[in-house]
């Protein structure tokens, strides 16, 4: 495999010090929180956040499992599949069946998974690196980076409380960068490690501050963090809102199988593209091909299969992160070990109910700080793999503009309730114009 896009301080199978795993597992956590707890509350229906947390760490225990703790990727909640999760609870006669259906569907995005591993498995994966090649999956990753980065400034100027000044989240935001930056560069081997702990824990800190201040002075403009979380703290343990818990598996209809699977299957090989382009980034970033060794098969069925058990406890079928990606090549830590304890401190985390609270409160402006660099790398890192094709040859240069436009353009399609997210849709678009410039003559 080529040189790593970064220098790692620690490789996949290093074991850092028990401290600096606690850390990196904590910091991976809050890497990928916002949007593993984002998705439950878009889907609603009383999904519980606190279980998407807990089916989160579980999903990334199976992936661990699957890829033999050979491939650094935290699971959390997938955006793709919130327009099947609505289809299930529409679809259902109660409420209680719309719970059943989200674990159906989980699992029937599960079997394309073990499918597609399948056919993988026998046909290896040679033909995944033609169709795939540099210059259609680095515009790609950059894509999956910049389509992301209008969330990351509307969290970056947002405020969690009613009439706060945007401004002063703003502000939150740019210091928690700040400092996530300073201590990343110039911070020593422990501390270069945790750069976006530091940086949130001093933004959430100023954020207090301002907060304090605004409210001794009755100044609300000042005041962008939220403290109601905590009101709903009665207890310091507790079991959250399981699905399976929720579930009626009476009275589901033929009908509303075929609904289910209209609405997941799709989608599942929609993922799986982002699946590809996930691990071929991070292959990239730590110099190990993840598509040869573990191999795509266990990436696969890691993914399938955790997803599904994450849906069992969560509601909300998982997918490999970007930020969690860019969080392993920003700190230059591969270790799966460090993984491992993001995924226990996800379950921990997710049945004590103060730390709940806690990670509900950290402002949104704060968390938009910390995505300017998580997403930004991801961009960054989808540029630098397509750095040597050469843009003079057409083929080249119409696959890079088609998979830029489409991608910053946001496309999207439906076919009724499937739709095809604005990655997918530039990758697709980027495979069939290369294939179809194919034989342009040097």
């Amino acid at each position: 495999m080529e040189k790593p896009a970064v220098h790692m301080t620690y490789g996949i199978k290093d074991k850092p010090k028990l401290g600096e795993i606690a850390l990196a597992a904590v910091q991976q956590l809050l890497a990928i929180m916002v949007a593993t707890i984002a998705v439950p509350a878009a889907v609603g229906n009383g999904l519980s956040a606190s279980a998407a947390l807990f089916g989160a760490g579980c999903g990334t225990m199976i992936y661990l499992l699957f890829t033999k703790s050979s491939s650094p990727v935290f699971l959390g909640s997938s955006f793709a599949f919130i327009g099947p999760m609505l289809t299930a609870f529409a679809g259902a006669a109660s409420m209680a069946i719309g719970y059943a259906g989200l674990i159906i569907g989980a699992a029937i995005a599960a079997l394309v998974y073990v499918i597609i591993a399948l056919v993988v498995k026998f046909c290896g994966v040679k033909w995944i690196d033609k169709l795939m090649p540099p210059v259609v999956i680095g515009p790609t990753v950059a894509i999956i980076g910049l389509s992301l980065s209008s969330y990351a400034i509307s969290l970056l100027m947002s405020s969690d409380i009613e009439g706060g000044n945007p401004q002063i989240g703003l502000l939150c935001g740019l210091v928690t960068l700040v400092i996530a930056m300073l201590v990343s560069t110039f911070g020593k081997k422990t501390m270069k490690l945790i750069p976006f702990m530091v940086g949130i824990v001093g933004g959430y800190f100023l954020a207090s501050l301002l907060y304090l201040i605004g409210k001794n002075t009755g100044n609300v403009g000042l005041q962008v963090i939220n403290y109601s979380a905590f009101n709903q703290v009665k207890s310091i343990i507790s079991l959250p809102d399981f699905t399976f818990l929720k579930a009626d598996w009476n009275g589901i209809s033929a009908g509303y199988l075929l609904t289910l699977f209209v609405a997941y299957a799709p989608v599942a090989f929609v993922v799986f593209a982002e699946h590809l382009a996930d691990h071929k980034n991070l292959s990239s970033i730590i110099g190990v091909n993840l598509l040869e060794e573990p191999g795509l098969t266990r990436t696969l069925l890691g993914d399938g299969i955790g997803s599904a058990v994450g849906t069992f406890f969560g509601g909300c079928p998982n997918t490999t992160y970007g930020e969690s990606i860019a969080c392993v090549a920003l700190t230059g830590n591969a270790s799966t070990i460090s993984i491992w304890g993001a995924a226990i401190a996800a379950i921990i985390f997710s049945l004590i109910t103060p730390l709940v609270a806690f990670l509900e409160t950290i402002p949104s402006c704060v968390m938009g700080g910390v995505c300017v660099a998580l997403y930004g790398f991801i961009a960054s890192s989808g540029f630098k793999m397509f750095q040597s094709v050469d843009l003079n040859k057409n083929r080249n240069l119409y696959t890079a503009c088609v998979i830029f436009i489409v991608g910053v353009g946001g496309m999207t399609v439906s076919f009724g309730t499937v739709e095809i997210r604005t990655v997918a849709c530039a990758l697709i678009l980027g495979i069939l114009t290369n294939l179809m410039l194919a034989k342009e003559k040097d």
